[in-house]
This record gives structure tokens, sequence and C-alpha cells, in this order.
């Protein structure tokens, strides 16, 4: 017998069980018998795994479930968001017919509705369709969990040598603190117009941080991680080690004097530039007089080298999926191309408040493509690599980490806490720390110089190492 979503088989896939899956859909019929005029409902449920180590030791093992349901209730003009984690029978249908209730108590809005049936997905069904679904996860038990968490420490014994090298050096490793966790997601979406999707996701990650000190009392960290949907995406090796060389490379820092520099940013932390542009191309913010990009579709704002696409439907990679929270279905589209902007975010509520078609609520898998003028405008071909990009701007200062700062949402004038290094005829020179950039995004962008091949497939924003001209800094 098939059971709701037309699997023979419910429990091959996630961790949702059929009762609870039945148990949310008759959170439908419940409301629509209540008096709601529509509802969508979404069910999610987790679990995550962690070994922490501190040292080279296990520090803390963390093991933490979670599952709710929430529902998002239309009745009469009116809207409503609730959510329980009680999925008994009688006490979850008792919530809903109050929750109906408490609706009707609102006041009307006469934009809110659900988004129309013939723009929701309808090739979501088992869950695995964007790729991310590592069935292993499921298999893997404490004893492995410890041992990916102490594979990748340097103070375990098969990196003794790293640690001896550390110790005779003009720096002492402080403290290690390494995690390897383990996750999966599951979530089911439905609605009264029919209205059926499922996402299941596991990810596999691992994260180091070290601290070292100097003969001066001089004290340097250094982070660096790696994640993947799949466990054996996962790359632990190497992320002590890359964490303590970035450390180390912070010791004895140089002042630079306030002034006009090029900038390169390390893909690790590009991304905090690209996304208030995300943020003011969304509907809510435009409605609301709260975007720098406000009246800008179909206009080249940015330069030529700028092309942002979002590639949600990339199967296996973090960040695809293929409906939004509203069952909406998503699709690979340019949101800006060649500086052009193409593309607002707009659900089905902001639609209605602006008069814009409607699209989807939000990026899912922002991809950045390379960039140098000398290589053509875009090149999906040449690598370009962050040495490129140094030896292309010849000096300036080279930013690894944001410490602080923000981004005014209506102005696009900002200003962040930086730190990185100088770097001089195209070679890393010197560390600098407790500077600050400040400026405006739409100039800072028209200023761009290049952008690399080198984001981190890891992640789910896949923005390369960018670098400017002329950009503001203050000692």
């Amino acid at each position: 017998m098939k059971n709701m979503t037309g699997q023979d088989s419910w429990q091959s896939a996630g961790i949702i069980t059929e009762t609870e899956a039945e148990a949310a859909a008759g959170c439908i019929r419940t409301a629509l018998n209540a008096g709601a005029s529509q509802i969508r409902v979404s069910l999610d449920k987790s679990i995550i795994d962690s070994f922490a180590l501190l040292n080279g030791e296990l520090d803390k093992v963390t093991h933490a479930a979670d599952r709710s349901v929430c529902l998002y209730i239309f009745a009469n003009g009116r809207y409503g968001t609730f959510s329980t984690n009680v999925f008994e029978k009688e006490l979850l249908q008792e919530f809903v017919k109050k929750a109906v209730r408490a609706t009707g108590l609102l006041a009307e809005d006469r934009f809110r509705r659900l988004p129309d049936s013939g723009r929701t997905a309808k090739d979501a069904l088992k869950g695995d369709e964007a790729g991310l679904y590592d069935r292993s996860r499921h298999h893997m038990t404490p004893g492995q969990r410890l041992k990916s968490a102490m594979s990748g420490t340097i103070y375990s014994e098969c990196r003794q040598d790293a640690m001896k090298t550390a110790k005779g050096a003009e720096y002492s490793i402080i403290s290690e603190e390494c995690e390897y966790s383990d996750s999966i997601d599951d979530n089911i979406t439905m609605d009264s117009q029919g209205f059926l999707g499922r996402h299941i996701e596991t990810s596999f990650g691992y994260t180091s941080e070290i601290t070292v000190g100097t003969p001066d009392c001089g004290l340097f960290s250094g982070y660096w991680w790696d994640s993947s949907p799949f466990k054996s995406g996962l790359r632990i090796e190497g992320c002590s080690e890359t964490a303590l060389k970035r450390a180390i490379r912070q010791v004895g820092p140089e002042r630079c004097s306030s002034g006009k520099y090029n900038m390169v940013v390390d893909s690790s932390v590009s991304s905090r530039l690209v996304s208030p542009i995300v943020s003011a191309l969304n509907a809510m913010a435009i409605q609301q007089h709260n975007s720098f990009l406000a009246d800008s579709l179909g206009k080249k704002i940015f330069p030529e080298g700028l092309t942002l696409e979002d590639k949600a439907r990339t199967p296996g990679r973090p960040g695809s999926r293929f409906y939004d929270s509203e069952g909406v279905a998503t699709e690979d589209s340019p949101v800006i191309s060649r500086g052009t902007v193409m593309e607002y975010f707009i659900n089905t509520y902001m639609s209605g408040k602006t008069g814009m078609q409607p699209t989807t609520e939000g990026i899912s898998r922002p991809v950045l493509r390379s960039y140098m003028p000398n290589n053509g405008l875009q090149s999906a071909e040449k690598e370009i690599s962050l040495q490129d990009m140094l030896k292309c701007c010849e000096d300036g200062i080279y930013v690894c980490g944001f410490n602080g700062g923000n981004c005014n949402p209506t102005t696009g004038d900002f200003s962040y806490g930086i730190e990185g290094f100088v770097f001089r005829h195209g070679e890393i020179a010197a560390p600098v720390r407790e500077m600050l950039i400040t400026g405006n995004m739409i100039r800072l962008w028209n200023s761009l110089i290049a952008a690399g091949s080198d984001a981190r497939k890891c992640t789910r924003w896949q923005i390369p190492s960018l670098a400017f001209c002329d950009v503001d800094f203050s000692a």
C-alpha cells in the first residue's frame, strides 16, 4: 500500500514517520472544518550529533533532536502563523481549532493567500531530488564520530611532529578546539490546494580553531572548516593545519596609514559583500523603502564584471532546493547579468502589496561568476586564482576577515572592521589588524577589478575572491 507521497516504503527515506506525516495532513482537514479558507502546513524534523575536542581530548558530546509542525492559516482575509511540537491526535486537533479562532481575531489583510497552484513544485515528492541526502548518515555510530573528530586534531598521536614544530618556533599553541558534526533535516510541506513537497538534507562538518601565543603575550587565533552533504565528501585532514597557519601568519602585524588601497577579499569571507545586495533585492525591503536597489529592475546598476546567478537546482550542491517555504518551484535564473538587475525576490504576499509579478521568496544558491578584464568579461574556462588577483592588483590590502560593522540597507553605505595582510608587488608582505573600510555598496562594486574562480564548494554561497580598487581604509 502506498503512503501519502506515493512511495512504496515510507521509511526508505528521511526521518519523518508516516504517522507524523499523517498527523500534519490532518491539520489541513481540521483547519478547513474549523473555518479556515486556506492553510499551509510545514513539518520539520532534524537530528544533529557532534563530538567536540579541546586540546586533543574529548570535551563535549551533543545529541539534539527537534520536531515541529508549523501552521500558516488564512481565514476570511486574516492570516496567522502557529507552531507546536505536540503530535498526539486529540491535542493537535484542539491546537489547530484554537489557532483558527485566534486568526479570526487578527486584523484583516486582503493580500494574504496561498500562491497560485500552478507556481508550486510538482517534482519534489521523494525528498532526495536535490541530491543532498546521504543515507549512510543513518548508520553512523558514536565510535565512528569520535574517530572522525580525533582524526583532525594536531594533538593526536599521528600529528606529534606538527606539535613539536610549533613548540620550537616563536609561538606556542595555547589551545585547539575541534568539532565533528553530522545532521539530517527532513521537511514536508503541504497545503489545502494540493501542494505536497519533501526535502531531505544531510550535512557532515568539521571545524577547527587554534590560538597561538607569542613571547610578548600576544594571542592570535585561526579558524578553518569543511563541510559536505556527503560523508565521503568531507575533508577533515588539513583543517587544523590550515587553522594553525592562519593563526601563525597573524603574528607581528604591521601598522598601516589611512588611505585608498586596492582590496582583495578572500573567498572565505567575500559573501559579506554580496549579502547586502541580495537583501536589497527583496520585495519587502523595497516596499518598505528600505532598499538601496529600489527601482533598479532592468537597469544597469553594477559593472559589466558582475554576474550573479541563482543556481537553485544544481543537484548535490549545498543550498539546492526544489521549492521555497511557500512551495513555489525554484529555478536557475540570473539575478544580476553583467551589471543589470534581472530579478527581485517577490513572494505571494509582496506581489499583492506591490503589484509586481511574484517570483520566489529569496535566493537559494547564489553563484558569482569569475571575471578578469584581460581574459574576457566572464570566463568559465580559465581558472582565476587568488594569486592571479594579487598580481593584477600589485599593491593593496588582502582582507581575510570582517570584525563587526554594518551596511545601511536604505543607502548602501557601509563600515566594516577588517583583518588581513598588506601585499606588495603581488606578494603577501605583513599582517594588518584593527583597520576599517568604509564606502557605498554600489560605488564599491563599480570599482570591481576581478572576481576569482575559487569559491569554496562546501558553502551555499558560491562567492569567490574579489578585487576592488581605491577602497577607503582607516587605520
